[in-house]
């Protein structure tokens, strides 16, 4: 059988961080039983698209998917199991927050079959928690790390934001430091970053918030990868390190062009070379798959296959974001061609400068490179696009 993951988002926050640009709602606890019954009616409405697939990875993001019943969770997973089995050690991760799931309900996600858990942290300063709108103490956090290891979690994963404005390389150190000390076995650093239409944005646009200057960012994910590195994490992304063996499977997936079904409100998924994004407000999806909207996606927004040059250029910039990269074979083996003229020229380009690691067996993007992603991800788009206009040349 085929394997497939399935990504749940669940959209519900106690408070909608000011940074926060994700899909998710502060004070609508209200709706919390209806969407897990819709969530159940949407997997029951896709189970035909399930059928002969065996279940690689569940991942419960949003939102805050610990702020939702433990049973809701249940429920789902249970529901995906009467469509499809899951694969022998499957990996089933969930977000929570410190302080704002209590060890009973940790000890029933591990009962319903959650195996894996990333505790958002994100700082261990409470100045800097403060200005991250986050309820939570560091004090919770150790807390929420240790309850999960009595509840039996053999994989515990802490999220990490550096990049504040005024943030000091001695801070920054003080929050690695707390993390590593309670030994998790995965941590994501992910840099603060000013998003159109939020209330840092705004915040940012009046003066009131300076944002860390570039050089200053870069130094604070440099010191991130000696300090991570030194306690024995190895990065295999560019922002996730982890112990042997405890990888993030599910989102390798969206790194390696695996196919992952959406359920959910502003879910995004891909599926027989489509790409898809549910009704994003959850009142209207919960009302769109009451009604019985069609399948094979219930809660339709958005659906389309992209094309061959955006397609090539999703592949090219995912894979880069692995440590590994990708070997030209690989490239080969999905679309049928060699890498293009114009794409090599690009990466040819990078490895002068010293952007790229580029042989015949592998294209990866050097140490320091890691930092300029984004940048080449756009050149290599370009390059794509004048590939195709080109004919392929």
């Amino acid at each position: 059988m085929r394997p497939i993951a399935v990504y749940v988002h669940i959209p519900f926050c106690t408070v909608k961080c000011g940074y926060c640009d994700f899909n998710a709602y502060a004070g609508m606890d209200n709706l919390k039983f209806d969407y897990g019954r819709a969530l159940v009616s949407e997997i029951d409405a896709l189970g035909d698209l399930l059928e002969g697939r065996v279940v690689s990875t569940i991942g419960f993001g949003g939102g805050t998917p610990g702020e939702i019943p433990a049973g809701t969770i249940g429920s789902v997973i249970a529901a995906l199991r009467q469509h499809a089995p899951l694969a022998p050690g499957a990996e089933v991760s969930l977000e929570l927050n410190p302080g704002t799931t209590s060890e009973d309900a940790i000890r029933d996600l591990r009962a319903f079959g959650v195996t894996r858990l990333s505790i958002g942290a994100q700082s261990f300063d409470p100045a800097e928690l403060r200005f991250l709108d986050r309820i939570h103490s560091p004090e919770a956090t150790v807390a929420s790390v240790r309850m999960a290891r009595r509840a039996g979690f053999e994989s515990v994963g802490l999220d990490l934001i550096y990049g504040l404005p005024g943030q000091s390389r001695a801070n920054w150190a003080a929050s690695l430091a707390a993390a590593t000390a309670l030994g998790p076995d995965h941590v994501s650093t992910y840099a603060l970053t000013v998003e159109d239409g939020t209330m840092l944005a705004r915040r940012v646009a009046r003066g009131e918030v300076e944002p860390l200057d570039a050089d200053a960012v870069a130094d604070l994910y440099d010191l991130a990868t000696e300090v991570l590195e030194a306690a024995g994490y190895e990065q295999y992304e560019l922002s996730n390190w982890a112990r042997p063996g405890h990888q993030s499977r599910h989102n390798r997936t969206y790194w390696t062009d695996g196919e992952y079904l959406a359920i959910g409100a502003g879910a995004h998924g891909y599926h027989n070379g489509e790409r898809y994004e549910n009704i994003a407000h959850p009142r209207t999806y919960i009302a769109a798959v009451e009604a019985g909207s069609s399948p094979p996606f219930v809660a339709l927004a958005n659906r389309y296959a992209p094309d061959c040059a955006t397609s090539m250029s999703d592949w090219l910039a995912l894979r880069l974001r692995l440590i590994e990269g990708f070997t030209p074979v690989e490239f080969a083996g999905r679309f049928g061609v060699r890498l293009p003229p114009a794409v090599t020229g690009v990466l040819e380009e990078c490895r002068s400068a010293g952007v790229i690691e580029y042989t015949a067996e592998r294209v990866r993007l050097s140490r320091s490179g890691r930092l300029l992603h984004g940048e080449v991800a756009s050149r290599l788009l370009l390059a794509c696009r004048q590939s195709a206009a080109d004919g392929g040349n």
